[in-house]
């Protein structure tokens, strides 16, 4: 039984507990009043079994239109469920042709993609080998430039050699030694003086003395011309022996090698001392050159070596670097007195316009002059104009055109 049917039964002993309530109370009520309301109940009797009876007809009525709203709710759901049971299998057949479609489609991808990753393989596989071909070709080409180049290297080494052994055997020949130092003294003074600051091989003006210095250098800042004598000096031997007992790590004979070479040297500043320097044709002080760095940093490397051949025999020892350090000093004195005799000219220019400007002013005044005694006749005359218009200002003035035609006058046109 459904909840509506228990509901229905439910209302209909309700209605029959009611009613029975209703006799009692009516039979209580009947009592109380007696005969007459004997008829009245009948009627209520028989109108309660009306309405039982109705509602037993509309029982069985509702009983069986929930029978047919069963039979055809049991046949609709029995319709939904084949329906569905249909889609159902329409879905599955449906979904089993695009299965088979995409698993079509996925085999034709598959081909295609094989057939695609082949040909690129293919591709790959000759660009690779041309590539590969061109880099090699390109890397033995390299390789042999290089053998060729370290072939021609080596015929260059070779060359290079004979010409260290060349310069080698220049180097131990004393007369070959000095022209060293001297082209290498020549070639920084050349760069940096010009050849009217400089003599080369110098004569220092000794009676009776055929000497001659390697290079005279004029001193900038004295009218008469005076020169600082420059000579080079290579004490080769002395050097190499000093390079081998260092390379040796021979402490005694580099104290030894070391001692002999400051000899050396002290013995060319002498030289240079006595040959060259002859006051008032040269100056006081002479320079030892020495072409090496090398050299020159073994003779400072010597405590107050340097400093004492500079003050007992006025001569300075100076390497490259210094010596060009000088030389340019020496190009900046001279610079300097350029732009004095250049300071000189212009100040006499400088003079010369002053007394050009005196006159200049003096014209000028002259012209204000003028030009005042201008203005004062200018107002003159703007007076006279003034004493005529008043006197004519009764007078009728004349057209333009008629008045040049009465005085015989024709206007410029231009």
């Amino acid at each position: 039984m459904t909840s509506f049917e228990m509901a229905l039964a439910a209302g209909v002993g309700l209605l029959l507990i009611t009613s029975c309530l209703m006799i009692v109370r009516l039979w209580g009520l009947s009592k109380q009043d007696g005969d007459e309301h004997v008829h009245k109940l009948v009627d209520i009797q028989a109108r309660l079994d009306v309405m039982a009876t109705q509602a037993e007809a509309r029982e069985k009525t509702i009983r069986e239109e929930f029978q047919a709203n069963r039979q055809e709710t049991a046949k609709s759901v029995g319709e939904l469920t084949e329906a569905l049971a249909k889609f159902g299998r329409h879905q599955t057949d449906q979904q089993e042709q695009m299965r088979n479609k995409l698993d079509e489609k996925m085999k034709e991808l598959r081909t295609e993609n094989s057939q695609k990753l082949d040909e690129m393989r293919r591709t790959v596989d000759e660009k690779l080998q041309t590539t590969l071909e061109k880099r090699l070709s390109e890397s033995f080409k390299t390789v042999s430039e290089r053998l060729e180049q370290v072939h021609k290297g080596l015929g260059e080494m070779q060359s290079l050699a004979t010409g260290v052994g060349d310069l080698k055997r220049v180097l131990t020949n004393v007369k070959s030694r000095g022209t060293f130092g001297e082209v290498q003294l020549g070639l920084l003074i050349e760069d940096v003086l010009t050849p009217n600051q400089f003599v080369a091989n110098y004569d220092c003006g000794k009676a009776g003395s055929r000497e001659r210095v390697e290079f005279g250098i004029r001193m900038p800042g004295v009218e008469e011309a005076v020169y600082l004598p420059v000579d080079a000096k290579f004490p080769t031997e002395d050097y190499e022996r000093l390079l081998a007992a260092a390379e040796a790590g021979d402490g005694d004979g580099i104290a030894a090698a070391q001692k002999q070479l400051s000899n050396r040297v002290k013995l060319f500043a002498k030289e240079v001392a006595q040959k060259y320097i002859n006051p008032p044709h040269t100056t006081t002080s002479a320079i030892l050159f020495l072409p090496t760095e090398g050299l020159y940093a073994e003779m400072l490397r010597i405590p107050g070596f340097v400093q004492d051949i500079q003050r007992d025999l006025n001569v300075t020892v100076t390497g490259p670097t210094n010596f060009q350090v000088l030389l340019s000093t020496f190009r900046m004195g001279f610079q300097q007195m350029a732009m004095q005799e250049h300071a000189a000219e212009v100040w006499k220019v400088l003079g010369a316009v002053k007394s050009e400007f005196n006159k200049y002013g003096d014209q000028i005044s002259s012209m204000g002059k003028s030009v005042k005694a201008l203005e004062n006749h200018i107002d003159k005359l703007e007076t006279r104009k003034n004493v005529m218009l008043r006197a004519l200002k009764s007078v009728d003035e004349v057209e333009a055109a008629k008045a040049d035609q009465l005085l015989d006058y024709e206007p410029d046109k231009s």
